[in-house]
């Protein structure tokens, strides 16, 4: 991975030059640890936000991401290492920060990045450890990243059950006695229809996406004996068990894209519901008028 041979900073033993993308919105900081990495045998190229970042990720190859985590423009450090995971899974990512209560959220950042470190740092402490890591390797714990409708996809049975545990928890369904195959019935299509959401993006609020099946389930649930109010818990539970179904996941998820994700995800479980209640509406309405 490493390309040439340097001398490193006065007589140390020679390094092997990597390539380093220093990431970080001040300059000040830019300047001063470019300095200290380039003297020390490093080849360094540096990015004052993340939308540079990630062109220089497009365009290069690093073997080392070195990425302050809080910038202001939209993205942060998290954005960038992603990205370098994605384009250069083999390179070294370390992510830092001037805030101490950052340790509080170490074991998440951990799962984006191989180190995260705390400013100031020591010129000396941080060479040695980024020499470290290219020594051992990139750490063998991180997890190639999925996206999440491949996690969804996979994980559907798993979520499946752990909703169904929900729902016969839930006091107000034990008066609609129901099978698994028929209380579930209607999930299969709901994940098909959220993973095809995810890959095939639309407008957030556009209810674009029109479900037969959703408008069969709330008619099948007026059928079964539902209440309007256990229609829409049900769809909240839902929602609550494909959350946790990422969180056991959170190791793989694009955290670049997470959130976006998680917006899709309840848009398209609301307009579902919006489908199903209207169905369900409808239904009860033909009862009252037949009798």
């Amino acid at each position: 991975m490493p390309h040439a041979q340097n001398e490193g900073v006065t007589g140390a033993e020679p390094v092997l030059k990597a390539r380093i993308l220093l990431v970080d919105d001040d300059k000040s900081n830019r300047d001063s640890l470019g300095m200290v990495l380039r003297f020390s045998g490093f080849d360094v190229v540096t990015a004052a936000d993340v939308s540079e970042a990630l062109g220089q990720i497009g365009s290069q190859t690093f073997d080392v991401l070195l990425t302050d985590l809080h910038m202001p423009d939209p993205g942060d450090g998290l954005t960038v290492a992603s990205a370098m995971r994605h384009s250069h899974p083999k390179a070294a990512t370390f992510i830092y920060s001037g805030y101490p209560e950052m340790s509080a959220a170490t074991a998440a950042i951990l799962l984006q990045t191989d180190q995260v470190l705390l400013k100031p740092m020591a010129p000396g402490s941080l060479v040695e450890t980024i020499r470290k890591r290219l020594k051992e390797g990139r750490k063998s714990s991180v997890n190639e990243i999925e996206n999440v409708s491949t996690i969804l996809e996979r994980e559907s049975k798993n979520t499946t059950d752990d909703w169904y545990r929900c729902a016969e928890r839930e006091s107000s369904f034990i008066t609609v006695h129901l099978e698994k195959s028929e209380r579930c019935a209607h999930l299969p299509a709901v994940f098909r229809d959220l993973v095809h959401r995810l890959r095939n993006p639309l407008p957030l609020g556009t209810h674009a996406l029109v479900s037969a099946d959703a408008a069969e389930h709330g008619r099948m649930r007026f059928r079964q004996g539902y209440t309007a109010s256990m229609l829409v818990e049900e769809s909240r539970m839902l929602q609550v068990s494909i959350f946790q179904s990422l969180q056991n996941n959170l190791q793989k998820v694009d955290f670049s894209l997470l959130l976006v994700d998680v917006m899709v995800i309840a848009d398209e479980v609301d307009s579902q519901l919006a489908q199903a209640m209207a169905s369900y509406i409808a239904e009860a309405k033909l009862k009252q008028l037949a009798n």
